[in-house]
């Protein structure tokens, strides 16, 4: 039996990321689509032959957990038909979790006729042929939301099957873009079965494999002593959404979670059934969220393998929102997770005080702008907007950083969106105020401001509103979402969430992202600490005053006289 030493094991455990990192690469440079190669709504791996995790890139982090669940899925489908050169696809929601303009292509990784491994390259599609271009905010069924694909084989040894490729593109309002995409997605796997084969042409495949078993038990090691080092007991939080896309009711999210030696239970029971709008999720990218949650707290420092998460149990109830079964709709299936994600930290930060850190702005935020019209030329825009992090002992939260769902998601530079699009980015700046007080406060969420160069529609899709990001130990919650579109006879609407509307050329579309929770006493923050902040525009002199007691004089200078005395009054007695 093959065996790899401490050395070859670490060697193989950086490669893995490695190739990652250059199927990645790949990916964003041959992709057609600017929510790829700009905004990096992607994510890549790098499995064994029986679908465990081996190594990831950065993207979005949310893919990654369940990405070695649509391998299994092509396995289970094709068994031992799996040949050199094939090309696997699926974006079913029910069984990869996520929403049908996700699509993961999965590749075979095959070394001297040997099978070793797959890679896959995930991908956000912009039109998949739902009832709106891009995505629709509307939807009460899957079967408004496009084309839907279980594991199927689109490429046969190197061939493209033509029926396959004609059905995708009859299927979408941007042929090109779709076809582009996903030989880019392509591009990426073969990148990897290239990388893959130089470190086999070294060590070989047995002690290849022999090395990726010890990353494996490591990982299951590490998590162990981790969660036994966890006092022992059950933690539960709840929070509410503003309403589920179609309706005006919250929705509840419910999750309690307990520690029983080296053993982590996560029950979701509490949390709303399936909803007739698009919140609802499948119960693979549920796992994959809790996942992502937990690796934020714990061993955030290794990455996730095939190993990881041994310790974890997960029990979501089967009429649940987070159980998505046919016809439910998915379209905006991340939004309940991201205040699963903050529901679960502030959970896991009651068993791990000095970790603990207040909520943030907790959902993507999103504004979309289209149109289709041949004539003007179609293009789509569909960006999320970042926002708020909460503080945490010694450190206040980050502002403008996207949400813990989408990671390495980026905005749209303001260059690349105008040269683009007929919009114009009028303004792009933090939002003052918006980051909950506290010793360590929120960081501030952000206004981003579109002009529209033409007619066109405009959507948006902004949430947490009625469950803003929590404060701790004292600390204030950061404020909600606020959006404001003003149209060219100075008429004003306020919608948070909004089906695509058609509006005029002129219309200037607002939208501000909530800030992150506050953690400790405000009254507590260092004088020179508040004035930076109303210096930097973070906050204004009026909440230093009200909020911190700290009283800024209007050239910038402390007011000694009328500051000492109120923070004394407020100092706890």
């Amino acid at each position: 039996m093959a065996h790899a030493d401490p050395i070859t094991t670490e060697v193989v455990r950086n490669f893995v990321i490695s190739c990652a990192q250059d199927m990645n690469a790949a990916l964003w440079r041959s992709a057609f689509s600017a929510i790829i190669y700009e905004g990096r709504d992607s994510a890549v791996a790098l499995l064994d032959e029986e679908g465990n995790m081996l190594g990831q890139s950065t993207g979005v982090p949310l893919f990654v957990g369940a990405i070695d669940a649509c391998v299994k899925l092509v396995l289970d489908r094709y068994g031992d038909d799996i040949h050199p050169g094939d090309i696997f696809i699926l974006n079913d929601s029910y069984l990869q979790g996520t929403h049908l303009h996700d699509v993961t292509a999965i590749g075979p990784l095959f070394y001297k006729d040997e099978l070793v491994g797959f890679g896959a390259a995930r991908a956000h599609w912009q039109d998949i042929g739902a009832i709106d271009p891009g995505s629709t905010m509307g939807s009460t069924s899957i079967f408004h939301e496009g084309l839907r694909l279980g594991p199927t084989r689109i490429v046969s040894r190197f061939k493209r099957i033509p029926e396959w490729y004609d059905l995708l593109t009859r299927n979408t309002r941007l042929k090109d873009m779709t076809i582009g995409d996903l030989n880019a997605q392509i591009t990426a796997i073969r990148t990897g079965e290239r990388r893959l084969g130089q470190i086999l042409d070294r060590i070989g495949a047995d002690t290849y494999r022999a090395a990726c078993a010890n990353i494996f038990e490591q990982a299951r090691l590490l998590d162990r002593e981790a969660i036994a080092k966890l006092k022992d007991g059950t933690y539960s939080r709840e929070g509410y959404l503003d309403d589920d896309g179609v309706g005006t009711e919250p929705v509840k999210v419910a999750l309690s979670l307990t520690i029983e030696g080296e053993r982590m239970i996560i029950d979701l029971d509490g949390s709303s059934g399936p909803v007739e709008g698009s919140i609802n999720c499948g119960a693979v990218q549920t796992g994959s969220l809790l996942r992502l949650a937990y690796k934020t707290m714990i061993n955030p420092d290794r990455a996730i393998t095939g190993g990881s998460f041994s310790t974890m149990e997960v029990r979501i109830p089967e009429k649940c929102m987070f159980n998505a079964k046919e016809p439910a709709a998915c379209e905006w299936y991340f939004t309940g997770l991201g205040l699963l994600a903050d529901l679960m930290i502030s959970c896991l930060g009651e068993a791990m005080p000095h970790k603990a850190t207040a909520a943030h702005y907790g959902d993507s935020m999103v504004a979309a702008f289209f149109d289709m019209d041949p004539e003007r030329g179609q293009w789509i825009s569909v960006e999320p907007t970042a926002g708020g992090w909460g503080g945490t002992v010694g450190q206040d939260g980050e502002s403008a950083l996207i949400n813990l769902v989408n990671g390495g998601f980026r905005n749209l530079p303001a260059e690349v969106y105008e040269t683009k699009f007929p919009v114009r980015v009028e303004e792009f700046s933090l939002r003052r105020d918006s980051g909950g007080a506290g010793r360590w406060r929120g960081g501030c969420g952000v206004v981003r401001s579109y002009r529209l160069l033409d007619d066109c529609f405009g959507a948006l899709w902004f949430e947490r509103s009625k469950t803003p990001a929590w404060g701790i130990k004292g600390g204030s919650d950061g404020a909600g979402p606020d959006n404001d579109i003003v149209l060219p006879d100075g008429s004003v609407e306020k919608p948070l969430k909004m089906r695509a509307k058609r509006f005029p050329k002129g219309t200037l579309v607002v939208t501000r992202t909530g800030g992150g929770g506050g953690y400790g006493d405000p009254r507590a923050r260092p004088e020179n600490e508040v004035l930076a902040d109303v210096l930097a525009g973070t906050i204004s002199r009026e909440a230093a005053h009200s909020l911190y007691g700290v009283t800024v004089t209007e050239a910038g200078a402390i007011d000694a006289a009328n500051t000492e005395p109120r923070r004394q009054e407020a100092a706890p007695g």
